[in-house]
């Protein structure tokens, strides 16, 4: 059965100051981060997939295939806030060979459970049944919760599995108590957890700080795997740390294209209405990165 496994960033998508995809950039992020890491999640909240249209995301998503030509995965979040342009991008991510897609749950609008179970049923008949569609639950963007009872309905369905982006370690317990499987797979949302989720059986992890510092994610994930809690506690801290710094940017999303700025990966910008980091917050966040020896 297909699984995550490893550390799989949710990539930046880096665009010009006019608000274009840079293509350019887009191919030297996907350079560098298939040196460090296991698979890329392109296109979810970090990627900007809600601020760009159906055909700029499967630009995406083709090129994301092209350069890293199954070296590491490429899941491709698809969720939309309609069914109709989910089916169509979910049927393209399999069409050109991305190892899984993942949705959000429809947003703006409150859905019920009815609504949810039909959204996710589409995309699970548009493609062949081996190709693996994940729930990407994560409440504060959607604006709602999808409850356990409807997890356990979109198993049934023939979901693959969740990443869970709830930042709740109780209710990431409940889901490898009640649904993880052979055939479910549960993948934690964020670095910020991942010694906990470990601890729970975990596997894979969608660190945003991945995008820019890699090396620390990977370090973290494999003293987990290894079971060395102690040393993978001080890594977590360290983590931690540095997520406390990336809000010296005003949100972790525009931290990151900060972050690959000062480490000289790639210069881009994130896509307006979000206003990229200044000199002085950056000049912060590598002082703060300096400081804890980063």
């Amino acid at each position: 059965m297909f699984k995550l496994r490893g550390v799989v960033p949710p990539m930046i998508t880096p665009f010009d100051q006019q608000g274009n995809l840079d293509f350019d950039n887009l191919e030297k992020l996907l350079l560098f981060l298939k040196e460090h890491v296991d698979g890329v999640y392109i296109c979810g909240s970090y990627g900007s997939g809600p601020m760009m249209n159906v055909e700029e995301r499967e630009q995406v998503a083709e090129m994301a295939v092209k350069v890293l030509d199954g070296k590491i995965r490429v899941v491709a979040h698809t969720g939309t806030t309609n069914t109709r342009d989910t089916v169509e991008l979910t049927r393209h991510a399999e069409a050109i060979g991305c190892d899984a897609a993942a949705a959000v749950g429809p947003y703006y609008f409150h859905h019920k459970a009815d609504a949810i179970l039909e959204f996710y049923d589409a995309m699970c008949k548009a493609v062949s049944p081996d190709f693996p569609i994940y729930v990407y639950h994560n409440p504060q963007f959607s604006g709602y919760a999808i409850s356990l009872d409807t997890m356990k309905a979109l198993k049934n369905l023939g979901v693959h599995g969740v990443k869970d982006a709830t930042f709740d370690i109780l209710t990431f317990a409940t889901y490898m108590r009640e649904l993880a499987d052979e055939q479910f797979d549960i993948a934690l949302g964020t670095e910020a957890m991942w010694l906990s989720a470990r601890a729970l059986g975990c596997e894979a992890y969608i660190p945003g700080l991945g995008n820019a510092f890699p090396e620390i994610c990977r370090k973290m994930w494999q003293e987990g795997m290894q079971n060395d809690f102690e040393q993978c506690r001080r890594t977590q801290f360290k983590v931690n740390q540095m997520r406390d710094i990336m809000y010296l940017a005003r949100s972790t999303q525009l931290a990151v294209y900060a972050m690959l700025e000062i480490r000289g990966i790639i210069t881009a910008y994130p896509r307006s209405p979000f206003v990229p980091a200044t000199e002085d917050e950056k000049a912060q966040i590598k002082h703060a990165l300096q400081q804890i020896g980063m």
